[in-house]
């Protein structure tokens, strides 16, 4: 445990970036509550918990006793008075639509303590328009992890225009603890890093588009030319072709640039269903969780 005044984590969606959340939060040793709509929902959050620990202790990551206590600090439900009741820290991991987490906002506000610590998870909604429907707007902040939440080290915190100094110094320790490290931005559309890895990764389709290269070498040339772990398709796969689709989009609005037009080709995929690897298949084919082959 930490020396920050917090104990429960409260995580509201039990999503991929939700239950990824629900975790870490659980291995740094607070009582994390996942929260979904229904049952189902919050089972299958739970079972995506499961198998990263599993894979986890595979590797030598973790031992069994490590697993089965990180399971141990996680309760899950599908109400959501319940969820963030004698919650410290209320993460979001919805929807990228406005109104939603909005609305959601306004209810958790009015169920949590006033020194609650209110996060959202959004990779490119404004912070500032979010707290525009809440009372104690100082206490809200943007918590951006990154797919996947238990691996990634970076946690981009986000300051909206009336985001308390308080607020922001106790989402940065938060972050520390959770073994992040913590970059602090501006709200800006597209923060600091939505806005530049989603100019890579619309260059990359646009690239696939014209024929100039395969999926895989594309993804390749990112990786061993730049040293980045992961190809920008590969990671658009993992993100979620409908998620980069609906970010892009909302940056071309915010900013009028032609930079950030979605690509013929990543609209006609969404359109399709073909949102990457939770519906195995994307730019490329995912079976059983494993990239399989390029399309």
């Amino acid at each position: 445990m930490t020396e920050l005044a917090i104990s429960k984590v409260a995580v509201l969606g039990a999503g991929t970036m939700g239950a990824g959340i629900a975790q870490v939060a659980a291995a740094s040793g607070y009582d994390a509550s996942l929260y979904d709509l229904s049952a189902e929902l919050v089972d299958r959050g739970l079972a995506n918990i499961d198998r990263m620990l599993t894979k986890g202790v595979e590797r030598g990551k973790l031992d069994e006793a490590a697993k089965a206590a990180t399971l141990a600090r996680i309760t899950t439900t599908f109400e959501l008075a319940d969820a963030v009741r004698g919650a410290d820290v209320v993460i979001e991991a919805v929807p990228e639509k406005l109104e939603l987490k909005q609305r959601v906002f306004r209810e958790v506000e009015g169920s949590t303590a006033e020194d609650c610590l209110l996060a959202t998870n959004t990779s490119s909604l404004s912070i500032t328009s979010i707290a525009e429907v809440l009372d104690r707007p100082g206490n809200f902040i943007g918590l951006h992890f990154f797919n996947p939440p238990p691996l990634m080290k970076l946690l981009e915190i986000v300051v909206g225009k009336q985001t308390a100094s308080a607020c922001a110094e106790r989402a940065r320790e938060f972050a520390k603890s959770l073994g992040k490290e913590p970059i602090l931005v501006q709200d800006s559309p597209g923060f600091a890093s939505s806005r530049l890895g989603l100019v890579l990764g619309l260059e990359a389709i646009r690239m696939l588009e014209e024929g100039v290269a395969s999926a895989a070498d594309i993804d390749t040339a990112m990786k061993l030319g730049y040293r980045h772990p992961m190809g920008p398709l590969e990671l658009t796969d993992h993100v979620g072709l409908d998620v980069r689709l609906a970010i892009a989009e909302h940056l071309a609005r915010e900013l009028d640039d032609r930079r950030f037009d979605p690509p013929a080709l990543l609209r006609s995929l969404v359109a399709d269903g073909k949102l990457g690897k939770k519906t195995g298949e994307g730019f490329y084919r995912w079976v059983d969780g494993c990239r399989s082959d390029a399309k």
